[in-house]
């Protein structure tokens, strides 16, 4: 199977060689192209047609949610972020983002990242999970009849709802695997059943509808 080819576009270089390094470093992913701006990046996607791009919010000359809304095509963008950045969630998954990695937690979540982009998912950092569910909790009313019917008609198992239950606090599978003593590939084997069977698209939209089912009360 042919390499996932990946462009990484960050403005600082030490920041872009880190991120080459942990990607490098992966059997399955090739870095085809360097950008330092969103211009740049939006040109290389043009030219090289890669399958992803690890794109960082803050950059000269064009940033890159503006380079985000540019690319079109079957391309995918996962946005490389920090901790005060989660004003831009939104927008980003609104045009399309594949995800949001951390920087501070690149070396373990760029795998699973480009990955889940790859097969057209989406992936989010933990924090950001907590931080997404946290604003979209404000936006309503306490405990959702619908969001109660709903996961009961998905009749997940005893073992799938404590594994919601910790997704929604923005737990990762890593951490998931830890708290209730199971390996991590089972996490996982968990989660996309729960995903399957709610049919959420995302972690966050399983978390945010753990919350409103009152899981977390």
């Amino acid at each position: 199977m042919s390499p996932l080819r990946v462009v990484i576009a960050d403005d600082d270089e030490l920041t872009r060689g880190g991120i080459r390094l942990v990607v490098n470093a992966l059997p399955d992913v090739e870095v085809v192209a360097e950008a330092t701006n969103g211009r740049e990046a939006r040109d290389a996607v043009t030219r090289l047609k890669p399958d992803v791009v690890l794109m960082d919010i803050r950059m000269p000359v064009v940033d890159g949610l503006a380079a985000l809304r540019a690319i079109t095509g079957p391309t995918r963008v996962i946005m490389l972020t920090t901790f005060g950045e989660e004003q831009y969630i939104d927008e980003a998954l609104a045009h399309g983002a594949a995800g949001f990695v951390l920087k501070s937690s690149a070396a373990e979540e760029l795998g699973p990242a480009l990955r889940a982009a790859a097969a057209g998912e989406v992936f989010l950092s933990p924090p950001v999970t907590r931080h997404a569910v946290t604003r979209l909790r404000g936006l309503g009313p306490g405990v959702s009849g619908d969001a109660v019917a709903r996961l009961a008609r998905a009749e997940l198992s005893e073992r799938e709802i404590e594994v919601l239950k910790l997704l929604a606090r923005g737990l990762s599978n890593t951490a998931i695997s830890g708290t209730l003593v199971i390996s991590e590939s089972t996490v996982k084997t968990h989660v996309s059943r729960i995903l399957m069977k709610t049919d959420c698209a995302n972690r966050v939209q399983a978390a945010l509808l753990a919350t409103q089912a009152g899981l977390l009360a």
